[in-house]
C-alpha cells in the first residue's frame, strides 16, 4: 500500500468513529426527549408536531439553533434545545434527514386537486406565488428551505397561521407575504396536497 492510500485508510478510520459517536448521541438524545412528539423514525406522533424524517439537517439544526436564542419563540421547543451543543444540532438533524415517511392517501381528492394547482401554479389573481417555486415541485425544499412533502395538515396550516400574523418570525419575509395572500380554502388544500407527497 503506497503512502496515500495508507494516510488515506488512516484518515477513515479516525472519521468514521467520530461520525458513529454523533449519530449514537443523536440517537440517544432522540430517544431521551424528541421522540415524544416527533417519533424515532420522525414520523411525529401527533398532528400538532412536525414530521422530521426527510428534513434538511442543516434546516433542523438551523430550527434548534434559533429556538435555543429564542429567535424562534416556542415554550415547548426552547428548554428541550438550551442545552445542545451546535454538534449535537447537526447530528439529529442529520438522523431525520437519514429517516422516510411516505406521503398519506388521498381522502378529499377534490381538495387536494385545489391544493396541487396552488402548489404548483399559485393564483394569478391575487398574486400568489406558487409553494413549488421555492420548495420545489416535489416539496423537497432545500437545505435553506424546509422540505414540506409529507407534512401533517394541521401543522402546515398553523405555521401559515403564524407567519400570517406574524408571531413566526425566524425564517424569510417572503412567507409573512404568501401566507397573507392565501385564503382559508387554498391554506387547507395547499396542507392536504402536501401531505400526499413523498
Amino acid at each position: 500500500m503506497n503512502k496515500f492510500f495508507a494516510g488515506f485508510a488512516l484518515a477513515a478510520a479516525v472519521v468514521a468513529p467520530v461520525q458513529a459517536d454523533d449519530m449514537a448521541r443523536a440517537e440517544e438524545i432522540v430517544s431521551g426527549r424528541c421522540f415524544l412528539c416527533h417519533g424515532m423514525e420522525g414520523e411525529a406522533a401527533s398532528a400538532v408536531f412536525p414530521r422530521l424524517a426527510g428534513q434538511h439537517w442543516e434546516y433542523t439544526a438551523k430550527q434548534l439553533a434559533e429556538f435555543k436564542s429564542g429567535k424562534r419563540k416556542s415554550d415547548t421547543m426552547q428548554p428541550q434545545s438550551e442545552d445542545l451543543t451546535p454538534a449535537e444540532m447537526k447530528a439529529i438533524g442529520r438522523y431525520f434527514e437519514a429517516k422516510q415517511v411516505p406521503g398519506r392517501e388521498v381522502k378529499d381528492a377534490e381538495l387536494v386537486a385545489v391544493g396541487k394547482f396552488i402548489f404548483h401554479r399559485g393564483n394569478q389573481f391575487t398574486g400568489l406565488p406558487s409553494c413549488a417555486s421555492c420548495h420545489g415541485v416535489k416539496g423537497h425544499g432545500t437545505p435553506q428551505l424546509p422540505r414540506l412533502a409529507g407534512q401533517h395538515p394541521r401543522y402546515t396550516e398553523d405555521q401559515i397561521k403564524l407567519f400570517n400574523t406574524r408571531e413566526r418570525t425566524n425564517d424569510n419575509a417572503v412567507m409573512h407575504t404568501v401566507a397573507s395572500k392565501l385564503s382559508e380554502l387554498e391554506t387547507h388544500a395547499v396542507a392536504a396536497y402536501i401531505a400526499t407527497l413523498d
